[in-house]
């Protein structure tokens, strides 16, 4: 698949002009077909949705409950957004889709999830015999659906016009989590501002109020609940990304289609724990929600180690033909020899040269597994434009990366045993010093 010629004196540019269409053959977009039109809407969408949920949230809770709420909900949320950060590390997705995944999930799931489980709560209420199981109803059946087919939309709207953003299952996690914390950030708010407008009314303090037991509950006990749930949505997703076109739409929406109905009863397991007994809520905890954590971090995990496989068992093709170094797929394969080469970088270079190396980190990486799937018919009809441009974009940064991920190379390869011409014995040949500061060797000497 590499498709360049051995070491690259420098790279080809097209001319310009080169290959543009005759006259006459280009249409300007109409101007509701430009994306800053799309944008622009979208982000409008999500704002006054986001106004609407506020005034809603506002209303039932009042504003020292709604403020009580947003200082208490927003504690577990850093941590989340950090995990799934950390979970997207060797292939790191745009900034972009992660913003609009939690405002999505925040805003516009959370708007849906309100409205729709009122209304279909008061319904049953209106036209049940038994309208005292209307609540439980809703908790169980209504709102697991209604809310994980709201935060799914943020992952299928990704899926399908972020398409090269999409590549697998550790993209389809991290975006199904984001949006899940978005939303469990504004639920989080309701839960514990009515908590608080509870205990002022019963005159509740300490750790016997309501907001203490709902805060133990829902931040420190269960902050990972919505974002569990959700995952498995992710997942289906990403699995479909993943597989190969020939293998036919059936299963290509089957797989999105059987993680939303496994997040679906996961969900409603969770909700309905209270139906179980007295002890319903904690059986629950220990016997299902977190044998379900314990997989999901064992797939994301073994999921993240498949891609620096890949890097490793990828590169090693631009590494003949003179595009990457030949000890950067080993490089590059590795978590701590990343850091490591940002680390030196900065160390000699500053923080910019720092910041070039893992940009070429990250196009190296996005280049292995562009091949990786290209090799097996999955990465789409431009692959060799995208095999070019990061090509291009490696280039462009290779005086800065290439000491910093051979040195990385050197310090984190295993030792070795060597024997000099002149000695008989075997000689320990541990990791690389780093270069001094100011060495004739140090390509970032000042």
């Amino acid at each position: 698949m590499a498709t360049y010629p051995s070491y690259p004196n420098a790279f080809p540019h097209a001319q310009p002009g080169a290959g543009a269409p005759g006259p006459g053959t280009l249409r300007h977009p109409r101007w509701w077909e430009r994306k800053a039109v799309h944008a622009w809407a979208l982000v409008s969408l999500l704002a006054l949705s986001g106004l609407v949920i506020l005034a809603l949230v506002r209303e039932q809770t009042g504003t020292k409950g709604f403020l009580v709420g947003i200082c208490l909900a927003v504690l577990p949320v850093p941590l989340l957004i950090a995990a799934f950060r950390w979970l997207d590390r060797v292939a790191p997705g745009p900034w972009r889709n992660l913003l609009f995944s939690f405002a999505w999930g925040a805003c516009a799931a959370a708007l849906i999830a309100i409205v729709a489980n009122s209304f279909a709560t008061h319904w049953i209420a209106t036209n049940s015999a038994d309208p005292a199981n209307a609540d439980t109803l809703g908790a169980t059946v209504i709102a697991p659906i209604v809310e994980e087919s709201a935060k799914a939309c943020a992952v299928l709207l990704i899926f399908l016009f972020r398409r090269r953003d999409f590549t697998g299952i550790v993209d389809g996690m991290v975006i199904a989590g984001v949006t899940a914390t978005g939303f469990a950030f504004t639920e989080n708010i309701l839960y514990l501002g009515n908590a608080f407008g509870t205990d002022q009314l019963n005159s509740g303090t300490g750790i016997a109020s309501v907001t203490a037991a709902t805060f133990f509950v829902r931040i420190v006990m269960s902050p990972f609940a919505h974002p569990l749930f959700t995952v498995f949505t992710g997942i289906g997703f990403g699995v479909a990304a993943w597989t190969a076109p020939d293998r036919g739409p059936v299963r290509r929406v089957f797989l999105p289609l059987a993680g939303l109905l496994l997040a679906m009863g996961m969900h409603a397991t969770w909700n309905g724990s209270s139906a179980f007994g007295r002890f319903g809520f904690f059986g629950v905890y220990a016997l299902f929600m977190m044998p379900a954590f314990g997989l999901v971090t064992w797939l994301a995990i073994g999921t993240r180690q498949r891609e620096l496989r890949t890097v490793r068992s990828e590169l090693p093709a631009y590494a003949a033909a003179g595009w990457v170094g030949q000890d950067e797929p080993f490089a590059l394969g590795s978590m701590r020899a990343r850091r490591l080469a940002r680390e030196f970088a900065q160390h000699h270079g500053g923080k910019e040269t720092a910041r070039v190396v893992a940009q070429y980190q990250q196009h190296a990486t996005s280049l292995a597994l562009l091949r990786h799937r290209g090799r097996r018919g999955r990465a789409g009809a431009d692959y060799v434009v995208r095999e070019r441009k990061l090509l291009d974009e490696l280039w462009a940064r290779r005086d800065a990366a290439r000491p910093a991920l051979a040195y990385a190379s050197r310090a984190t390869a295993p030792p070795v045993l060597w024997v000099p011409p002149m000695y008989a014995g075997p000689v320990y040949a541990g990791p690389a010093a780093p270069f001094p500061a100011h060495s004739a060797h140090n390509p970032y000497r000042y």
